[in-house]
C-alpha cells in the first residue's frame, strides 16, 4: 500500500496541472480520502438491520435497481474476471449475449497485450450502440475486469487474493445491462453507445503499467472516422451501500460542462445528498484519462470513498439495490 506522502503528482487545488499533462495520481486509495461515518450509517449498525439503507428512495426513472441488482449477482457467479482467466471468458461471453438482447447493435473489440512481464493477455472491449446511424451521441464507459491481487488488504496473505470486485466491476457492468433493459423499450433520445472496457485494473497504478488498457485501445479505435460524442461518463464503483458521489479533479479540469450537467441532473432528481457538488481532494486515474486525452469530453462518476477497494471484501454484502436505483435514475435521466 502506498501512503499518501509517498503518491506521485498533486493533490487538487490552486496551481494543479492541467488533465493534458502530468500530475496524476495512482488510482490509489490515500489517507486524504473522507472517512466520515454518517448517522444513519451507525443508527444501521445499532440496529443490525439486514439490508438497511438509510433514506429510502423511489425510482425517478424506469431503472430497476433491483434487476441491476441480480446482474451483479450474475457476474460474482463466474468467480473473478481477471483477464485470460475462464471467468473473464465466460463473463465476457455472457455480456456480449445479454447486450445483443438489448442494443442495436453490438460491436466486440478483440486484442492481445503484452504486459510489462511478458505475459500476454486476451482482452476485450464490448461496446453496445443504440440509434448507430444517430450523428448525436452519448457515450458511457465501464470496465467489466477484476483486479489480480487484493493490494490493499491489510494482511500479506489477504493481499494474495484476487478481488470479488462486486463494486469495482459488477456494479458499472449491472447498470449498464439494467440501462439496456430500459432503452430497449424506450428508445433513447440521441444515440448512445455503452462500452464496457477490459483491463483497466490488471497493472500497477503507481507506474501506470498494464493499466486502462482498454480505454486506451478504445481511444486509438474509435467507432467512426470523427467519432465526437456530445460527452461521455465514466461510471465506476457505483454500487457502494454508503454512497457518497464528489466531482473528480481530472473531470472538472478536462470536461467541467460534463460535470455540471450530470451534477444537475442528479440534483433536479433530488439525489443532492448523493451526488455532492464538491471537489475531492485528490486527482483519480482511470479509464477516463485515455479518452480526455484522445480530446472526448468524458467525465468520471465513482465513489472513492470505499474501504473495501483493492480488497476480497468487495463483495456483495458491500453493494445496495438503491445506490444502483440512484446512480441508474441518473443515468437514464441523460440520456431520455
Amino acid at each position: 500500500m502506498v501512503r499518501a506522502g509517498d503518491r506521485r503528482g498533486t493533490t487538487a487545488g490552486a496551481g494543479s496541472p492541467p488533465i493534458r499533462g502530468y500530475g496524476i495520481i495512482p488510482r490509489i486509495r490515500v489517507s486524504s480520502a473522507r472517512h466520515v461515518v454518517k448517522v444513519p450509517t451507525l443508527l444501521c449498525l445499532l440496529v443490525s438491520v439486514a439490508g438497511c439503507h438509510p433514506g429510502a428512495v423511489t425510482p425517478k426513472t424506469a431503472f430497476n435497481g433491483q434487476a441491476a441488482y441480480g446482474y451483479l449477482q450474475a457476474q460474482l457467479a463466474f468467480g473473478t474476471r481477471i483477464p485470460g482467466t475462464p471467468g473473464a471468458q465466460q463473463c465476457g461471453d455472457w455480456i456480449i449475449a445479454q447486450m445483443r438482447q438489448r442494443a442495436d447493435t453490438v460491436i466486440v473489440q478483440s486484442w492481445s497485450h503484452t504486459t510489462a512481464g511478458g505475459t500476454v493477455l486476451p482482452l476485450r472491449n464490448i461496446i453496445a450502440r443504440y440509434r448507430p446511424a444517430a450523428t448525436d451521441r452519448v457515450l458511457y464507459v465501464t470496465h467489466w475486469d477484476t483486479r489480480p491481487a487484493s493490494d490493499e488488504a491489510p494482511t500479506p496473505e489477504q493481499r494474495r487474493l484476487p478481488m470479488p470486485g462486486a463494486n469495482d466491476g459488477a456494479s458499472g457492468v449491472a447498470l449498464f445491462i439494467a440501462l439496456g433493459d430500459v432503452l430497449k423499450r424506450t428508445p433513447p433520445s440521441v444515440g448512445v453507445d455503452l462500452v464496457f472496457v477490459d483491463g483497466e485494473d490488471y497493472g500497477d497504478f503507481t507506474k501506470n503499467q498494464d493499466v486502462l488498457i482498454g480505454s486506451s485501445y478504445f481511444a486509438s479505435h474509435l467507432p467512426s472516422p470523427g467519432y465526437q460524442p456530445i460527452f461521455g461518463v465514466l461510471w465506476d464503483m457505483i454500487g457502494d451501500k454508503d454512497l457518497d458521489i464528489y466531482e473528480e479533479p481530472n473531470s472538472v479540469e478536462g470536461a467541467p460542462e460534463v460535470v455540471t450537467r450530470v451534477w444537475r441532473e442528479a440534483a433536479d432528481l433530488g439525489y443532492d445528498q448523493y451526488f455532492i457538488p464538491q471537489p475531492m481532494n485528490f486527482r483519480i486515474t482511470d479509464d477516463h484519462v485515455p479518452l480526455l486525452r484522445a480530446g472526448l469530453r468524458v467525465i468520471d462518476v465513482i465513489d472513492y470513498s470505499y474501504p473495501a477497494h483493492h480488497t476480497p471484501q468487495d463483495s456483495i454484502g458491500q453493494i445496495s439495490a438503491q445506490s444502483l436505483q440512484i446512480v441508474g435514475d441518473v443515468a437514464t435521466a441523460l440520456v431520455q
